[in-house]
């Protein structure tokens, strides 16, 4: 039994070598890259669509519903990079159910990875949405004396979104491989079924929580425009 799929090593050269978590990434990588081609070449407007165009319109609003509601203003800007952290991390617990197969977020060098993602995703975000300047002030709000403490807090929660997410998904794998040692086949079934939902749940946890991150970036105490009335413009 391995407890991490870092453990696994394919090829090794001196300090080089490629692992089970490397190699299951990329796996990983190009299996949703390639089904995303195939899902959308040939998408249509017209009434009649395909299950497949269908089932990804489904899962492409039911995000974008998620981004809207906390509360991230046009949430197509951020539905690629939310999207893609979403679907990975579900991916990488749905394909636990083949056999071989190392999910590469049982190894926290992914989770970290991810969480790094997460990282320098909010600032870019963040200055993008209020400008250099009302970015950096937001740190020193609403007294300079909070500047540490919100130094802190970004580095704090990059670290608990990769411990998070290591550690339950590293969890449930361990708890099969465990069973299935000493216990018939229908109690790992089972479990692994419980695990599938617990992956889901946590995709859906991490991903929320970047949107969550991201808002916070992202706000600003400035008013917003709004339209003109039509005694305004009369």
């Amino acid at each position: 039994m391995h407890l991490s799929p870092d453990e696994i090593i394919y090829w090794q050269f001196g300090i080089f070598k490629i692992n089970a978590t490397l190699v299951f990434t990329w796996v990983l990588i190009f299996v949703l890259a390639l089904g995303s081609k195939l899902i959308t070449r040939h998408l249509s407007t017209n009434l009649k669509r395909s299950r497949w165009q269908n089932f990804l319109e489904i899962i492409v609003t039911g995000i974008g519903d998620q981004i809207d509601e906390v509360g991230l203003r046009n949430p197509h800007q951020y539905l690629p990079f939310l999207g893609t952290l979403f679907l990975f991390v579900a991916a990488a617990s749905i394909c636990t159910i083949i056999p071989s197969f190392e999910p590469p977020t049982g190894s926290l060098s992914t989770t970290v990875a991810l969480a790094l993602c997460v990282f320098i995703a909010v600032p870019l975000f963040g200055i993008k949405e209020q400008g250099l300047g009302g970015y950096v002030r937001s740190y020193a709000s609403p007294t300079i004396i909070m500047l540490p403490f919100n130094v802190i807090s970004e580095l704090s929660r990059t670290l608990a979104l990769a411990v998070r997410l290591f550690g339950n998904m590293m969890s449930g794998a361990m708890i099969v491989a465990i069973l299935i040692t000493i216990t018939p086949l229908v109690f790992p079934i089972v479990l692994t079924a419980l695990g599938l939902l617990t992956g889901m749940v946590q995709a859906y946890i991490f991903s929320i929580l970047a949107a969550v991150y991201i808002a916070a970036a992202t706000h600003s105490d400035k008013p917003q425009a709004t339209p003109a009335s039509a005694n305004e413009i009369q």
